[in-house]
This record gives C-alpha cells, sequence and structure tokens, in this order.
C-alpha cells in the first residue's frame, strides 16, 4: 500500500471536519493570518447538515434541499478565495498525536483508505460534529427502517427517498426537518411520532424569545406539514415494526410521563419506511482519547468541556459546533468563528459572543426538553437485539447483567460483544448503557476515531522504526 510522508511544513491550525463549525473557524482563522488546512472525509465541504448531491446526479437547484444555503455558499466562497485555507477532501481522521510543537493528525485517504498521511499543525480544532442516538425497538433492523438524519442524507446526496409513504418518529427538532423536507420532495407522511409534547420549551420562554429565527424555522416546517395533512402524534413513539423482506406497518403507541408504552393505546400505521432518531450524541473520541474533559448535558449526552474562548483541557486543541453539545448550524457556525478569533488571538466583537451565548441557552433548553425518559426499555422484546453490528439480543445483555454480574457497558461488552462491532458501540451504546443499569454512556473511549485498514497500522509502525535507526 502506498503511504505518503509526514507534511515537511507545519500549519498554525488544522481543522478536523468541513461541515458548518469547521468551515466558519478554518476560513476566520485563514482571514486573521493563521496558515489552516481544512480536512474532512468528504468530497466538499458542508458536512452532514449542508450536504450535496452526489456530482454525477446534475443537480441543478441543491439549495432547494437546504435551509440557510446561502449562508453556506458564503462561507465557501470565502474560503475558496482564503489565500492561507487549505481544503483536503476525502481525508479521513482516524487519530490525533501529541508532538512537542503541536499535533500529528493521522489521517487516511482514497476510496479504499489506502494512502496514510500525517498532518503537523501547531493547534487543533474539532468540528466532527454528531451521531443519531438510536433506541431499539423490535424490527428496527428491518430494510425499509432509516435514521432520520440518514433519511435526509439519501434526498441531499441521491437525490431518493427510502420508501413512498415514510412515518417519521423518534424525538428532537430534526422529525420536524425531516419530515418537512420528505413531503416537500414527493413522500407521503402519514404521521410524524414525537416522544415528547413541546412543552418543555414553555419552561423558558425568555430563551424562546431571544432566538426569534428559531421559532420561524420551526413553524415553516410545521406549516409545510400542515398544508399536507401531515398529522403529529405527541408523547408517542413506534414501539414496533412489522415485516419480513421489508418494513411493511408499524404499531405507534402513547407514552406515559417517563417514555413507558400506555397498554391499550397502540395502533397500526401501514407504510414502506420509517425514519427514526432521538436525537443526536456528540462525536469526540479524538479528543477523549488525548484525555479531554468532558461534561454531560440536558440530555444525558457527553459533550466537550470548553472554556468560554472554546478550549478543550488539552492543550492546544479547540473545539466548535455538536461536539461542545448539539445546537444546529447556526451555533456551529458562531462557535467556529469564536473559535477562529481566539486561535488567532483576536476578540470578536461583542455580538458574536451574545449570539453565540444565545444560540447556546436554546441548544440547553431543546436537549432537555427532548431527553429520553428511562421507560423506553418497556418497548423491548427478550429477542430484539440491541447490537446490530453482532447481533446481541435484550436477553443476551439481561442475562450479562442479572447472571453473571455485569455492571456498567464495558462489562457487557465483554460478556457478549455488544459494542464490538463495525460502528464501535456508536449504535447501540446508549441502549446498553441503559441496560446495564448505568444510565447514560459514559465518553466515547475508541483508539480510532474510524475504521483503519491494518496496512496503516503497519506502515506507522515501519515508518516509526525507520526514524528510530
Amino acid at each position: 500500500m502506498p503511504t505518503s510522508p509526514s507534511e515537511p511544513l507545519p500549519y498554525d491550525l488544522a481543522v478536523v471536519g468541513a461541515g458548518p463549525a469547521g468551515l466558519a473557524a478554518a476560513v476566520t482563522a485563514a482571514e486573521l493570518g493563521l496558515r489552516c488546512v481544512l480536512l474532512d472525509g468528504g468530497h466538499s465541504t458542508g458536512g452532514q447538515y449542508y450536504r450535496h448531491p452526489a456530482p454525477g446526479l446534475g443537480a441543478a437547484r441543491p439549495d432547494r434541499l437546504h435551509h440557510g444555503w446561502s449562508v453556506y455558499a458564503g462561507l465557501a466562497a470565502r474560503l475558496s478565495s482564503a489565500e492561507r485555507a487549505e481544503f483536503r477532501a476525502g481525508h479521513q481522521v482516524w487519530a490525533l498525536e501529541r508532538t512537542g510543537d503541536g499535533f500529528a493528525v493521522h489521517a487516511t485517504r482514497g476510496p479504499e483508505a489506502a494512502d496514510r498521511v500525517t498532518i503537523r499543525a501547531r493547534t487543533v480544532l474539532l468540528a466532527t460534529g454528531a451521531y443519531e442516538r438510536q433506541l431499539p425497538f423490535p424490527g428496527w433492523t428491518l430494510p425499509g427502517v432509516v435514521t432520520a438524519g440518514g433519511a435526509q442524507a439519501m434526498l441531499k446526496a441521491g437525490l431518493v427517498l427510502p420508501g413512498r409513504r415514510i412515518v417519521v418518529a423518534g424525538s428532537g427538532p430534526l422529525l420536524l426537518a425531516a419530515a418537512s423536507s420528505l413531503v416537500t420532495a414527493g413522500a407521503d407522511v402519514p404521521a410524524v411520532v414525537e416522544a415528547t409534547n413541546y412543552l418543555g420549551y414553555a419552561r423558558r420562554p425568555g430563551v424562546l424569545a431571544a432566538v426569534p429565527a428559531k421559532l420561524v424555522e420551526g413553524a415553516g416546517h410545521g406549516s409545510a406539514l400542515l398544508r399536507r395533512g401531515v398529522r403529529l402524534r405527541p408523547r408517542s413513539a413506534v414501539v414496533e415494526a412489522h415485516g419480513t423482506e421489508r418494513v411493511t406497518a408499524v404499531t405507534v403507541a402513547r407514552l406515559d410521563a417517563d417514555w413507558r408504552p400506555v397498554p391499550g393505546t397502540e395502533r397500526r400505521i401501514e407504510c414502506d419506511a420509517l425514519a427514526v432518531g432521538h436525537g443526536l450524541l456528540p462525536q469526540i473520541d479524538l479528543a477523549t482519547e488525548l484525555g479531554a474533559d468532558t461534561v454531560t448535558g440536558p440530555d444525558g449526552a457527553v459533550a466537550l468541556k470548553v472554556d468560554a474562548r472554546l478550549r478543550t483541557s488539552v492543550p492546544g486543541l479547540w473545539s466548535a459546533g455538536e461536539t461542545n453539545g448539539v445546537g444546529g448550524a447556526d451555533l456551529a457556525i458562531a462557535e467556529g468563528e469564536l473559535a477562529g478569533h481566539a486561535i488567532a488571538g483576536v476578540l470578536p466583537e461583542a455580538a458574536l459572543l451574545r449570539r453565540r451565548a444565545r444560540l447556546r441557552s436554546f441548544a440547553d433548553l431543546m436537549a432537555a426538553a427532548h431527553r429520553p425518559g428511562p421507560g423506553w426499555t418497556g418497548w423491548l422484546r427478550p429477542d430484539t437485539d440491541v447490537c446490530r453490528c453482532e447481533e446481541v439480543p435484550v436477553a443476551k445483555v439481561r442475562e450479562a447483567v442479572e447472571e453473571l454480574g455485569a455492571g456498567d457497558p464495558r462489562t457487557v461488552k465483554l460478556l457478549t460483544r455488544a459494542g464490538m462491532g463495525w460502528c464501535q458501540g456508536r449504535m447501540c451504546g446508549p441502549a446498553v448503557a441503559c441496560l446495564s443499569g448505568s444510565g447514560e454512556p459514559g465518553p466515547d473511549r475508541r483508539p480510532f476515531g474510524c475504521p483503519v485498514p491494518l496496512s496503516q497500522l503497519a506502515a506507522g509502525a515501519a515508518d516509526s522504526a525507520a526514524a528510530a535507526e
């Protein structure tokens, strides 16, 4: 396998992730005089939020698939004209390493991850975003069951729908956005099934009043659904998906205040696809492997702990956007700009600080309003797979806890293999933590931020040995 040598010239800043936060940070820092490199595993900037249609599809109006596309277009144009900023597509960062004068950023590149590159920088900004929280239920592994974000990704990147009649379910503001996108693209959405009732937002009216754009955005999604006759079912959840070769229907039940299904409230809804998700979890494993401190958010998700300048506890390592707690693209952009100023040693405008504070307060309110209740395990059956990669059912996890004495996710993992598959526990982590009796999962601790071919590790060992001779 070909291997690229280490970069001969260090950068002032390496930004990992070219979504809203990373793009804003790289542009800001470069315009303030820093030499920056922006790394992303995708073929273009924008990340998951501003995901582009595949080039071969010839999409003429990608802006119609996004909210706030003009903001992204402005950032992308600034990046193109920034002399001190360099964007490297197709670079999947799998580890960060502290060095004497900064960091070594290890990445793979190419369609088969055949090439290895190590980029050296004085400072690093993590803008790696988040991934979806999944709570299993009977039938969740059927073809046609996708995540809410996955349904949006199929539409934005492939211009396709996961089905024609799609139930959208779970909890969190992503549901309304996903359902609005799907119906606008021509899907029939018979119901949006939301486990909460949105009344949690009313607890802090001042926070809502401070972000009127968020209210307008939510109203826009709601009106799009109302015009097409989409029914919102609050305090409800999909407790089972039916089908053999593909999902053909779902059972929806009312939930009590702790998310326990209420007997006798079940209703079957015919569909050929289900888009389901229960919010997002910050992707922070690159930082936690360096020992970065974390904090548990109002929704139970673990995020990086940062100071007012967005510095982590690791010297030289900064964080912006969803890695600090999920809050959406507007907050991510604000934090990216702030981090860019801080790393460059330039004071930001007071208006930017106030904007970030308002948006972060709203993010905390949003997280608290959609925090999963402990009673969701009431819709599980013994044969329901918890870890879909290793096909570990609920019965095996409960056996590990009740009969073999496992009291934490790590012990359950060792006894059952739950979390040892391709996703390394990202899909099953919250469920295994809950079933093990430890509540929410702890900080992500994974040696590699993504799957890495053994050839890359061998090449790294060979390079180290050669350098030592």
